[in-house]
């Protein structure tokens, strides 16, 4: 059977799936062109509508030829989306191997269809957005335009330190990135209460997942990291003399809480 995603839209030959998909290192809406062919329910189009590497196929159930969305040169990826299907759907439909569909598709009676589909699909992009909100942290290391946030954690079956980088926005403290230095399934966060791009580490690489964090903080890897995360005012105010005695400090504090924690 196709996917077709948790809401669908349409009675016609063709019709509209979306679902809204975490995968940790990139979310986003992903919705389903579906039509009827030869009685049964084909995904036509899938257009993966993410924060990160937006793509799209043409017949994923057939030949899945996938093609990224450049964001720089075709802007938001659900605009983009949204117009593609209102303008170019027939043509789609062709180039993905459904040539009579294709022939059969009326876009002006598939306009209100399209209307309600547009209108979903920008609700469920903002309402199926994940993000995280941690503690800000036991001890809080001043470093100028953000602060670390320093706590060791018991999470689930995992426990660790994690640091959480903190800084103002709209005159809010928000958590900009942080950094869970798990005993198991180590990993840090670009934007937690934003895109919350999720990344895990490999434990046969980076054995020591605290020195690995505290090294890209002594290695300047903190204002590129701001700057990915969205935060770029952020990394640009950074003084390197003051992050690298704040990360001193972060690193006294850390060590003691990891040592306590684990005698």
């Amino acid at each position: 059977m196709a996917e077709r995603g948790d809401v669908i839209i349409g009675d016609g030959n063709i019709k509209f799936g979306m679902e809204y998909r975490d995968l940790l290192s990139d979310q986003g809406l992903c919705i389903h062109a579906l039509g009827d062919v030869d009685g049964e329910e084909v995904e036509l189009l899938r257009f993966d509508c993410f924060d990160h590497a937006p793509h799209y196929h043409y017949g994923p159930a057939k030949r899945n030829e996938r093609l990224m969305l450049d964001q720089t040169t075709e802007g938001n990826p659900l605009d983009w989306t949204i117009s593609q299907l209102r303008n170019q759907l027939p043509e789609m439909v062709r180039r993905a191997g459904y040539e009579e569909l294709a022939d059969s598709i009326d876009t002006d009676a598939l306009a209100s269809t399209l209307d309600e589909t547009e209108a979903k699909a920008r609700e469920m992009s903002q309402e199926g957005r994940r993000i995280v909100i941690h503690n800000r942290g036991d001890v809080i290391v001043e470093a100028g335009p953000v602060r670390f946030g320093i706590e060791y954690r018991h999470l689930g079956g995992d426990e660790g330190i994690a640091i959480h980088v903190m800084g103002d926005v709209g005159g809010e403290e928000r958590e900009l990135l942080t950094f869970d230095c798990f005993q198991k399934a180590p990993h840090y966060h670009y934007g937690p209460r934003a895109k919350n791009q999720r990344l895990y580490l490999d434990k046969t690489a980076v054995s020591d997942p605290l020195t690995w964090a505290l090294d890209l903080f002594r290695g300047g890897k903190l204002a590129p990291m701001l700057d990915r995360a969205g935060y770029r005012d952020h990394a640009a105010g950074l003084n390197p003399a003051v992050v690298a005695q704040s990360v001193a400090r972060v690193a006294e504090v850390a060590t003691k809480m990891e040592a306590e924690n684990n005698s």
